[in-house]
């Protein structure tokens, strides 16, 4: 993390390169496109955790067909014995 004096000096190195009018425009627009990635960041993250609970509620699923497939098997032969 830059100490104070570090922080100074890129700041005299901002307004020197932009100019003191536009480094108010500049955060801004920074700000807004960290609010847009973060956004886009949240909704992928929301569509993996969706994805995720609906594999495994399908794989849930099917264990319990397979399951049942396996004690409908069991009881035929039961009876037929």
């Amino acid at each position: 993390m830059p100490g104070t004096q570090e922080m100074m000096i890129i700041l005299l190195i901002a307004v020197l390169l932009f100019g003191a009018n536009k480094i108010p425009k500049l955060a801004r627009s920074t700000g807004e496109a960290m609010g847009e990635f973060q956004k886009g960041r949240e909704e992928v993250e929301q569509e993996l955790q969706e994805i995720r609970e609906g594999e495994t509620k399908s794989s849930t699923s099917a264990d319990t067909t397979v399951e049942s497939d396996a004690t409908e098997s069991t009881t035929t032969e039961t009876s037929t014995e």
